[in-house]
């Protein structure tokens, strides 16, 4: 694929560096700004970072404490209009995977029905039988979902995959903005930019809405994080200090007749929601792997019995699954009654012997994925991939057909990004942020772009080379505003 194809989502279609009319401002902002100066302020922003300790660790890597996501100085944008519509789809989205979880450890109506085969379900490492039979406080499952999205045209936007266990980068989301506010003021002079800097507000106040009944006004909440080696630790951190509640490790809590405890120097105080950052594995060694030092023992006793409110809820996992997301345009037609507003990426499943055989045929033209990989490991992207890599992916597939799915090699969006040649199309993605409480579901007017900083290439995964841009929502379609912007605290919106 190349970049020609590409919908380039500032410049358009076109082959000379001039904005789409809507965009007439970043065009222009662009245009005026030597790439020396967009270099030095993108230099500013990493060393501040850096000095912060935004990092990401890749695990295997000795310098992995010491490397950050970089950054890149262009930001991405989208129009009023074109998020109303994404805000639409993504709502729709997450009710209905809130809603197929409830069903499957509940009712399982969708397997009574005949929608999913039942073997997808039970035979799901992520499924998990010891949850079925319980319900989360105010029957909500995945409070904070990230759903990738990708873009090939002007209103073509496909769901990539669906993140509803511990989505993690909304700290980058926030620091990228930071970052453009003070670096770039002149940018929001020119555009009216939805601000995202209340989400920690938002995310409590969705943490609270969902504490058990009977917990009282002043419901105690924590982030629950596996400590400091682990790849997030910063967001983690960042989030509980945002938030204003305490960061805690298993070590600080201690179930006692099904209630949890939080040791403080002033004595134990009762715990009622707990943001955790620790997968279903590692969360209670009594019900899970008994060898986890990082989960808290009697946890999921306490969750059983209604006392303590589990932000996700525990078997969120299998709503990530790559064969489960193959089939969400049935799931959100099942629940919803309605077709899906954000359409899935065509997708073969590789357990079925007819796409198995498609896909053998085609190796060469699609990506593979495995159905519970991440971060952009064990995939396979045909057109850029090796005879030798094509050929170990073909004997995986035909060894353990189920373990994947397969897709078309899209023509991903590119935005403008600073190469060393000045500024060049790069491909992206898209996560945003949506936040689910017992109020309501409400959309985050911004989210983590993520952009392939290699030429050409379409991994955006940050463990793969991947580095992010500050996602601008606005508040009009473009038309520039007509004095400076003076205050920049916008109120977090909906969508």
């Amino acid at each position: 694929m190349g970049l020609t194809r590409a919908f380039d989502e500032i410049w358009g279609n076109g082959t000379g560096q001039v904005a789409r009319s809507e965009l007439a401002a970043l065009g222009d902002w662009l245009a005026v700004t030597p790439p020396a100066d967009l270099r030095r302020r993108q230099q500013a922003a990493e060393a501040t970072f850096r000095q912060l300790g935004i990092t990401f660790a890749v695990y295997g890597e000795s310098e992995a404490a010491e490397r950050i996501i970089p950054f890149d100085i262009v930001p991405r944008v989208f129009l009023a209009d074109e998020w109303a519509r994404l805000s639409e789809g993504l709502v729709q989205r997450v009710e209905a995977i809130n809603a197929f979880l409830d069903d499957i450890y509940g009712e399982r109506r969708i397997m009574a029905e005949g929608v999913l085969p039942p073997d997808l379900i039970f035979g799901n490492a992520q499924f998990r039988p010891e949850i079925a039979g319980m319900r989360p406080p105010h029957g909500v499952w995945a409070h904070i979902c990230g759903i990738d999205l990708v873009r090939t045209g002007p209103n073509d936007f496909f769901v990539l995959e669906d993140n509803a266990r511990t989505p993690s980068g909304v700290s980058y989301m926030l620091e990228n903005r930071e970052a453009m506010l003070r670096l770039c003021p002149e940018l929001f002079r020119s555009l009216r930019v939805a601000a995202v800097d209340s989400y920690p507000d938002k995310l409590l106040e969705t943490m609270r809405s969902v504490t058990p009944h009977g917990a009282g006004n002043n419901p105690v909440c924590v982030v629950l994080t596996p400590g400091h080696y682990n790849s997030a630790y910063y967001e983690h951190s960042f989030l509980a200090d945002s938030m204003g509640v305490e960061l805690v490790e298993a070590a600080d809590l201690v179930v006692d007749d099904d209630i949890v405890w939080m040791r403080t120097i002033s004595g134990r105080v009762r715990v009622d929601v707990i943001y955790r950052r620790i997968d279903d594995d590692y969360l209670d060694p009594l019900v899970f792997r008994p060898d986890s030092m990082l989960g808290v023992p009697g946890l999921i006793a306490a969750y059983a019995a209604g006392n303590v409110a589990i932000i996700n809820a525990p078997g969120n996992g299998i709503a990530d699954d790559k064969a489960i997301y193959s089939y969400m345009p049935d799931i959100v037609r099942f629940y919803s009654g309605g077709e899906a507003k954000l359409p899935n990426v065509e997708t073969w499943r590789c357990r079925e012997p007819q796409a198995l055989q498609y896909v053998l045929d085609n190796l060469p033209d699609l990506v593979v994925k495995l159905v519970d990989g991440s971060g952009g490991y064990g995939m396979l992207v045909g057109p850029t991939a090796s005879k030798a890599e094509i050929e170990a992916f073909r004997a995986a597939l035909i060894a353990a057909p189920h373990r994947y799915i397969a897709q078309p090699t899209l023509a991903l969006s590119t935005v403008p990004t600073l190469a060393d040649d000045g500024l060049s199309p790069r491909h992206v993605d898209f996560r945003p942020f949506v936040l689910t409480g017992a109020k309501g579901v409400q959309v985050v007017p911004g989210g983590l772009t993520r952009v392939a900083l290699k030429q050409g290439s379409l991994v955006v995964n940050s463990s793969q080379g991947g580095g992010t841009k500050d996602s601008m929502v606005l508040l009009d379609n473009g038309a520039p505003r007509a004095a400076p912007v003076t205050d920049l605290s916008q109120s977090l919106s909906q969508g």
